[in-house]
């Protein structure tokens, strides 16, 4: 029971995390980056290219928003969390070594995408047992 409410409640923080990023990315994008101290300008191509993989979060997050309260669609949940928020971090890796560190903001970004990945992969890991089964 203790692990299906933490499975749960894991879910819901990481689609929420995932649908508020993408959404903000999406339909506000410039006041969004300036939160982190990126000033995008008026550049219709880099706009462009910022809010095409946020659509993909969003509807992400939504996915696995639901696997918190459908068990069918739990597996996939987890799995796209981990898959989501650790390349995300991962990413932010290989940024930091070929351009150097980024904002505080972004290096918080960076700790939070582990934190929600890696606890992902370990509910992936320990709970697939018995409560998350493949469809």
């Amino acid at each position: 029971m203790t692990k299906n409410i933490f499975t749960k409640v894991l879910l819901i923080i990481s689609g929420i995390i995932g649908i508020w990023v993408g959404y903000s990315l999406l339909f506000s994008t410039v006041a969004f980056e300036a939160t982190a101290g990126i000033n995008l300008g008026k550049d219709i191509n880099l706009l462009s290219e910022l809010r095409a993989p946020s659509g993909l979060l969003l509807v992400g997050g939504v996915l696995i928003i639901l696997g918190a309260f459908y068990s069918k669609l739990r597996f996939t949940s987890i799995l796209l969390s981990c898959l989501i928020y650790l390349s995300y971090g991962f990413s932010r890796l290989v940024s930091i070594i070929f351009d150097g560190f980024p904002s505080e903001s972004l290096q918080i970004a960076l700790i939070a995408e582990f934190l929600v990945g890696l606890t992902s992969l370990f509910v992936l890991i320990r709970f697939n047992s018995k409560q998350i089964k493949p469809v």
